[in-house]
């Protein structure tokens, strides 16, 4: 039953509940990686009633291959107008200023953030150093490319679309690659952990801001939902996640431009790593900083939005220190020429 924005459900025992929907796309991954946080809900919550909105066909409209925000876009006027009340994204792929109304409610706990090598069946046993002169690499991340161009000049980097199961046909049924790169988080959320031939280290190639992070957008004034999803929040990869999302906003950079991340906690300190690059690899600035570690004792009870998140039961000092940590880190990389360079590659992958 309906009753003003929100739908109800009685049991047999005469007692209501309020109906939790939840929006998705259509793709294998995304109903798999929706599914594993209903899964968590209600274990969490065994009497809320979980309805999972790919019967809403409405919101899948047939888009061409890679408009990710616009599925977002479809997800976010189904919140907008009540019909769902929580999504599922992967976290790399929700901007890092949301519409207003909307919030992150929760940062589950990182998958392996990392880049995977998936080779061709007749390379088997190879690895990216390994692989004769002049191979086709698949990939369609510019981050991935600018960084593996440069690090392994005796490669071909080309385009390959698609969602993974798209990209895994076309690297087995032809003879066009001799290998794709992958996120890791992805294929082992897929169940294909034995397609990864190679796990890329930040060394060879660091990951994107969010990757390996499964994020739960709602509305902002949904208290009761908010409370509800605030339990799924891991604290480290909140912390990671929001200097990653400070540093690209400060940046003002996006999925048109390569900026790659690396972010661990160690002895209760946050270190991150960013870089950015020219498309070719050619031009780059890195550098790392770290952040010394927030006051145990400081209030955690807040309804503040960083970068998109709200982290109520997380130490806002903690947030905000990772907040400061990712634009500190931004703001050494402008002084330096970032600037300069992902104009440079805007332009040229605009061009494109």
């Amino acid at each position: 039953m309906e009753e003003g924005p929100y739908k109800y459900i009685r049991d047999g025992n005469g007692k209501v509940s309020r109906v939790i929907r939840i929006g998705t796309r259509k793709s294998q991954l995304a109903r798999i990686q929706t599914d594993s946080v209903a899964d968590k809900l209600k274990e969490l919550y065994p009497d809320v009633h979980l309805e999972i909105g790919e019967s809403l066909p409405d919101l899948l409209p047939l888009l061409k291959i890679g408009e990710k925000s616009l599925f977002t876009k479809e997800l976010e006027n189904a919140l907008e107008k009540n019909e769902v009340d929580l999504v599922v994204h992967s976290l790399k792929d929700l901007p890092t200023t949301l519409p207003p109304g909307f919030t992150i409610g929760a940062v589950l706990k990182r998958e392996n953030p990392h880049d995977a090598v998936v080779l061709h069946p007749k390379h088997a046993g190879k690895t990216l150093d390994t692989l004769p002169e002049n191979s086709v690499i698949g990939t369609s991340s510019l981050r991935r490319a600018a960084q593996l161009k440069k690090r392994f000049p005796h490669l071909d980097f080309k385009d390959i679309r698609g969602n993974l199961n798209t990209r895994l046909k076309k690297l087995d049924d032809k003879n066009d690659f001799s290998a794709i790169i992958l996120a890791a988080a992805g294929l082992r959320r897929m169940g294909w952990e034995d397609r990864i031939s190679q796990i890329l280290g930040p060394e060879d190639c660091m990951y994107a801001v969010g990757q390996g992070a499964l994020a739960v957008e709602v509305r902002a004034r949904d208290a009761d939902i908010l409370e509800m999803v605030s339990v799924l929040h891991d604290p480290d990869t909140v912390l990671r996640c929001i200097a990653e999302r400070a540093f690209l906003k400060r940046l003002e950079g996006g999925c048109s431009v390569p900026v790659a991340v690396h972010t661990q906690v160690k002895d209760c300190q946050l270190y991150l790593t960013g870089a950015v690059y020219s498309l070719d690899g050619s031009e780059s600035l890195k550098e790392t900083i770290g952040s010394i570690p927030c006051d145990p004792a400081c209030k955690v009870d807040e309804q503040v939005q960083r970068v998109g998140v709200t982290a109520a039961k997380i130490p806002g000092d903690a947030q905000d220190r990772a907040e400061k940590l990712g634009a500190d880190l931004a703001d050494l990389l402008l002084g330096k020429g970032a600037k300069e360079i992902l104009t440079v590659a805007r332009q040229l992958n605009d061009a494109r």
